[in-house]
């Protein structure tokens, strides 16, 4: 429910990112290029036309990440993704890596976003909010996001927050499959029930979005 194309910094063209996740043997995936107030249309209508001509057996919802936009303006830059129709929203979260504004990670949750991505080290009263907006908490694959992971997992847990899992893909080699998916979250510190849990929430997260699949 994270990915990039060309659209961004991702390397990849929309097709053969699906073409490529549909081969690994996945079922869905979200595109959530990167997008501030002055691209935002822009990034969200093309992946919309992707998605309307696709003919790959891999499901493709177009999305946003909104990235490094200040808290007071990321309600703003997501109500318009989605009046250009991002199915998934995703708000580029405080990971230790960038020097992402403090407060976007309450910004995030409060605006409604689908998937606060790489939180970096959340509060428990901002998992807490999560938990109350039904706002997905991303354990990811990323480098240097992934620090984290672990403390994102155990705040989650102790919060009630459901947690999703990501690539945050830019290029082929971010992609992986369900084995590795499910050792990466093991590795914050998650049980093998509890991985495939974390698994099972993208597929709900998707049914709410686009409708059964």
């Amino acid at each position: 429910m994270h990915m990039h194309t060309l659209f961004s910094d991702g390397e990849l063209i929309p097709a053969e990112l699906a073409r490529r996740v549909e081969v690994m043997g996945h079922r869905y995936i979200a595109i959530t290029d990167h997008a501030d107030q002055s691209n935002v249309e822009h990034i969200v209508e093309s992946i919309v036309r992707f998605c309307a001509d696709d003919k790959h057996k891999v499901k493709v919802l177009p999305g946003a990440e909104i990235t490094h936009v200040t808290p007071g303006k990321i309600a703003d830059v997501i109500n318009r993704a989605r009046r250009a129709g991002a199915k998934i929203v995703v708000v580029h979260g405080e990971t230790i890596v960038e020097p992402v504004e403090k407060g976007t990670n309450d910004a995030a949750i409060d605006a409604g976003a689908n998937i606060l991505a790489h939180p970096g080290m959340i509060t428990p009263e901002t998992a807490a909010r999560a938990a109350k907006a039904g706002v997905y908490l991303e354990l990811t694959a990323r480098a240097g996001h992934g620090y984290t992971n672990g403390h994102v997992a155990r705040i989650a847990l102790e919060a009630g927050a459901a947690m999703v899992f990501n690539t945050d893909s830019h290029a082929p080699r971010d992609l992986v499959d369900r084995e590795r998916a499910i050792q990466i979250i093991m590795a914050a510190g998650l049980s093998f029930l509890q991985a495939q849990e974390v698994l099972a929430n993208s597929q709900k997260l998707v049914e709410a979005c686009s409708g059964s699949l």
